[in-house]
């Protein structure tokens, strides 16, 4: 049975190797949670981090905030930095059995990024880290303002795809995405308020 194949409320997005699913509005007709508290419950509730990277050898300020949840052993390396999961929040860990249950794909990590405004971003990457397999299922939970996500091909740039994500919008990206395409989260001075994103993932425990 093909990932879902039971749940008609969203729709595929599939050519040139990417595999990406949208299922608009998720936190509150899926899992009848409020975003607009679930946003407020989250902001407050985690341990918030700016963190730093390492970009051809200097260290810059990440243009957000992060924090880790996981299992034990999932720890998760990328921009020259490795992070350590803190133990599951409650609210994280529901979730989460929800998005298992709707993919019957297991998570044991998520990585929240909170972008305050629209001076924070994300640029162009893949999440193709070794720990997260050949071919990882991303499920991305976006929370509060929409912020305009963008796809691109690796090899063809003028294939392009975009997304505005937030207020419970389920994204999930599958198969060979990560391998062939790009994502980032655009800059603009249009944004004033913030966005929560919570990124499940499937880390191969380090031994």
């Amino acid at each position: 049975m093909d990932l879902f194949d039971q749940q008609p409320t969203g729709s595929w997005h599939r050519h040139n190797n990417l595999s990406v699913y949208w299922y608009p509005d998720y936190i509150q007709s899926h899992m009848h949670l409020d975003p607009s508290a679930t946003y407020g419950q989250l902001l407050e509730a985690l341990n918030w981090q700016q963190g730093e990277v390492t970009v051809y050898g200097k260290k810059h300020l990440e243009p957000r905030l992060s924090a880790y949840y996981g299992e034990p052993n999932t720890g998760h390396s990328y921009s020259g930095k490795t992070i350590t999961p803190q133990p599951w929040h409650p609210l994280l860990l529901t979730i989460k059995h929800t998005l298992e249950a709707t993919l019957d794909t297991p998570f044991n990590a998520v990585l929240c990024n909170y972008y305050r405004n629209g001076s924070d971003g994300m640029g162009w990457h893949s999440d193709d880290e070794p720990e997260l397999g050949a071919t990882p299922t991303i499920a991305s939970v976006s929370l509060g303002c929409p912020r305009q996500f963008n796809l691109r091909n690796k090899q063809n740039k003028i294939h392009k795809m975009t997304f505005d994500l937030g207020r419970g919008d389920l994204l999930v990206m599958a198969d060979k995405t990560q391998r062939y395409w790009q994502h980032n989260i655009t800059k603009t001075t249009q944004v004033t308020e913030g966005r929560i994103n919570l990124t499940f993932r499937h880390i191969q425990p380090r031994r």
